[in-house]
């Protein structure tokens, strides 16, 4: 089974347990040289969306989940894969235990800019606490600039 590397919403266990069941979390770790930023504008009116981006001074915390082959479909269409709102890619993952990994994640499939909205920020520093990302990874979420509405 491939490895996914959850980054967003989908870092929330109960998230995952609902869109891919037959997917174990399987570890957690680091996609060195990312960054989480957000884009897409509000085209859906729930501000800009998570994705990654390359750069070399930054880290971006994510589960590595290894996913069954009928869950691909529906994480795919989780992410909005089916419509093109997110694409698929191939990282490597540095983890504790098991060194470098290679994995696929979702980006997003439009320009880097624009604030998600401040619910959408609390979702994902809950489901970063929930994954067990290290305190100030959470607080760097919670304090980044959002659209309160």
């Amino acid at each position: 089974m491939p490895l996914y590397a959850a980054y967003a919403n989908n870092l929330d266990p109960d998230q995952m347990a609902e869109c891919a069941p037959h997917s174990p979390l399987w570890n957690t770790g680091w996609l060195q040289g990312w960054r989480l930023t957000f884009g897409g504008g509000s085209a859906q009116g729930d501000g800009a969306l998570a994705t990654v981006v390359e750069d070399p001074e930054s880290s971006v915390f994510v589960a590595l989940y290894d996913v069954a082959d009928w869950d691909l479909p529906t994480l795919d269409g989780w992410e909005g894969g089916d419509i093109g709102v997110y694409s698929r890619i191939k990282v490597r993952v540095t983890t504790l235990l098991d060194g470098e990994v290679t994995a696929w994640t979702h980006v997003l499939n439009d320009y880097e800019g624009g604030l998600p909205t401040a619910r959408y920020l609390e979702m994902l520093a809950s489901a970063a606490e929930k994954a067990g990302a290290p305190a100030d990874y959470v607080v760097d979420l919670r304090s980044r600039p959002c659209d309160p509405g």
